[in-house]
């Protein structure tokens, strides 16, 4: 679990952990907006790519040397990003780090279905919702911690560095560690199924991550045909799996905590990992604050999520989905606080200002990521482990480039129409930031009335 946990956390590291590094990284290669955008944004798209196709390969074949496989290519890509001397070059590289994250993941859920009983689930799923969050927070604070040590002509290149020993140790330690389970008989992978999902998240993602590139609605018009192409790969599910496994098992949306659980998901961090992307943009060009000190100002956010996320993991069982419920208020009453504080303080001060109501915003963020996690995936049955928790993070991956897309725009709007005024433009996103969460709640809370209602009728049947 240790193992598989390190892993996890530093591919969704490199999610964040570039943000800070992103004016060194100009400086040095002279990269242009747009390749700049495919350093930040190519890594979530491949990443959203091979969530589920892996996951499913892993459901197949076994999970531990897909696991190997995934974190070797990762080590190996890091190293390219740091070597890089060319604007493609370190493209292609964040392109199969991407592609790496995405077939380490969800070999990690599914290694916690397979190796642990539903019962003794929650705490791992627990120590998981941690690591995703405090990955995603921290990456800003040791990506400026790195340029404050290593400088900013070489700073960026140690954000990839440090993968490369922590993964060749990971790589060791698996081989040694994590079970190898033998399969009698070799499942078909429906290699139709994959392709059309595929080409359809990559229609869906593209016009999202390159939002603030491509100017104009025409991107939108991609839209279109990513549906089609969906509707398509459902249709051919459907005829699939009536004689053999597919890649996704529709029938586990018609269970309600599944199918609201990735709701939940994709409207959360729709909102969730939009703050990140915001407020450095805030600090670092609105308030001038360097890349260590911007980091250092959203670790609170971090601290207060790993808190509560072991404890939430540990709790979940006995509260259910009424404990997200919790912390989804939280985090928006967090959020809310936070637009008050930058509304009393201005100036340098004010990344002082948000410390508390961001403190608040992750304890609740704790509550929410990896007891949704664990409730979503608990009636998944352990041959379907890897695909099921692979779609719920792909939806995660969608909900993300939606948040940031959207939530972006609006922030970018104020800017432009209120003569540069950062601090408006960081309030206007946040309150975007608080509907996602809010679309969140009312997923959440439908959950838990319609389980009120299964609970009254199952009392009266018997």
């Amino acid at each position: 679990m240790s193992v598989a946990l390190v892993a996890g956390f530093m591919t969704l590291l490199d999610i964040s952990i570039v943000n800070v590094a992103l004016p060194s990284i100009r400086a040095y290669l002279n990269l242009g907006s747009g390749e700049l955008q495919w350093v930040l944004s190519g890594y979530a798209l491949t990443f959203g790519l091979l969530l589920v196709p892996a996951g499913r390969y892993g459901d197949a074949r076994g999970r531990r040397n897909v696991f190997i496989f995934g974190v070797a290519l990762f080590t190996l890509a890091s190293a390219a990003a740091g070597l890089a001397t060319s604007a493609l070059w370190l493209v292609v590289a964040r392109l199969v780090q991407g592609a790496a994250g995405g077939i380490v993941n969800p070999q990690v859920s599914g290694l916690i279905q397979e190796l642990f009983e539903p019962a003794e689930r929650g705490r791992p799923f627990g120590l998981l919702g941690a690591t995703i969050g405090v990955s995603t927070a921290v990456g800003p604070l040791l990506g400026g911690l790195l340029i404050q040590v290593f400088g900013t002509a070489e700073g960026w290149r140690w954000i990839f560095y440090i993968n490369v020993p922590i993964g060749l140790v990971a790589i060791a330690l698996a081989a040694r560690w994590i079970p190898a389970r033998a399969r009698k008989e070799r499942e078909t992978l429906d290699p139709v199924g994959v392709t059309l999902l595929g080409v359809g998240v990559f229609l869906l993602l593209l016009p999202l991550v390159q939002e603030r590139e491509w100017s104009g609605p025409a991107k939108w018009l991609l839209l279109v045909p990513a549906a089609a192409v969906l509707a398509g790969f459902w249709a051919w599910e459907r005829r699939f799996s009536r004689h053999a496994p597919s890649v996704i098992d529709l029938e586990l949306f018609r269970v309600r905590s599944y199918s609201l659980g990735t709701l939940v998901g994709v409207l959360y961090f729709g909102g969730f990992t939009s703050i990140f992307f915001t407020y450095t943009l805030f600090l670092q060009n609105g308030l001038h604050y360097s890349a260590l000190q911007a980091g250092l100002a959203i670790t609170p956010f971090a601290l207060g999520s790993a808190v509560t996320s072991a404890l939430g993991g540990r709790k979940v069982s006995e509260t259910g989905r009424t404990l997200v419920v919790a912390g989804l208020v939280t985090v928006a009453a967090g959020l809310a606080g936070t637009i008050l504080a930058l509304t009393l303080v201005s100036g340098s001060a004010a990344g002082w200002a948000t410390v508390l109501p961001l403190l608040v915003a992750g304890l609740g963020s704790g509550l929410v990521i990896s007891p949704n996690q664990t409730i979503t995936l608990s009636e998944v049955p352990v041959r379907r482990a890897g695909s099921a928790a692979a779609v719920l993070q792909t939806g995660q991956r969608i909900g993300t480039a939606v948040g940031i897309a959207g939530v972006g725009a609006v922030f970018f709007n104020r800017l432009d129409h209120h003569q540069g005024d950062w601090g408006l433009a960081f309030r206007t996103s946040l309150a975007v930031t608080i509907a996602f969460v809010g679309a969140a709640l009312i997923a959440a809370v439908a959950d838990v009335r319609a389980g009120r209602v299964d609970d009254r009728v199952c009392a009266e049947d018997s």
